[in-house]
């Protein structure tokens, strides 16, 4: 039997290879958070962000898969191996970045209050005193209500950011704090539209709030995060970031 030795220039070069042709399972929320990540009526997956995580995969020569995932579980299917990245609008926080690392910022835009129409309130502690407030599960907005709104008003968690733009709609909360370009498409809708409007934005805490919208990876996959900052890169300076965007948004939302 013959054997084949490889110089070691050939042999990494094979490794690398192996290591590209591999598929990327890419984490999305499982449920709809549109304009961002949607399906739409044939079940295939819509949205500016999968527009990008498409741009990103593509520039950096990744081969990828859409893996939706249960919001609430994201983070340990990706630490327990079940995907290999979390793009889904998830924002870089210090406690987050304890469990898992993150690309550079792919989007950044403002967190917002949004309530009903006929009601009197702000952006504010005192502004919100005694209003029944609901925020998704597992998100940064839950954490920072529970940080600067649970002591003067009443809390209420949902699995989804559209469960609870359901319940303002029909009056059964007050306000809801989520990304002010998700609440602005719902505020698009004519049940959005007749009930509520924009009542602030929140005071920014960057230890909450975080630095930005990036793509998590395990600790340690050090080649995969450079491959994605790499694809983040590209696009923005090549325009294709700018192009989606576009059909999206009226402005850059990159580094809002």
């Amino acid at each position: 039997m013959k054997k084949l030795f490889l110089s070691g220039a050939a042999a990494l070069a094979l490794m690398a290879g192996a290591v590209q042709a591999q598929t990327v399972r890419v984490g999305v929320a499982a449920e709809p958070y549109p304009p961002f990540s949607t399906p739409d009526a044939a079940g295939n997956w819509v949205g500016w962000e999968i527009e990008i995580i498409d741009a990103v995969c593509a520039a950096a020569d990744l081969e990828c898969e859409l893996t939706p995932t249960a919001w609430d579980g994201i983070i340990p299917a990706l630490v327990s191996g079940r995907i290999d990245t979390i793009m889904s609008s998830m924002s870089i926080t210090e406690d987050r970045l304890q469990t898992i690392d993150f690309s550079d910022p792919y989007y950044n835009t403002p967190t917002v209050i949004v309530g009903q129409r006929d009601m009197q309130m702000d952006a504010t502690p005192e502004g919100l005193a005694g209003m029944v407030i609901g925020v998704q599960v597992s998100t940064i907005h839950q954490a920072y209500a529970q940080t600067y709104f649970e002591a003067g008003s009443e809390l209420r968690t949902y699995q989804t950011q559209d469960e609870a733009n359901q319940d303002l709609a029909s009056g059964r909360i007050d306000a809801t704090q989520a990304d002010a370009l998700a609440l602005a498409d719902f505020l698009a809708t004519e049940a959005g539209a007749a009930c509520c409007e924009v009542k602030g934005t929140v005071a920014n805490d960057v230890s909450i709030l975080g630095r930005g919208v990036g793509a998590g990876v395990r600790k340690g996959d050090d080649e995969l995060r450079a491959a994605l900052n790499r694809g983040i890169a590209t696009i923005v300076a090549n325009g294709t970031y700018d192009e989606i965007t576009a059909r999206y948004f009226e402005t850059s939302i990159y580094g809002s």
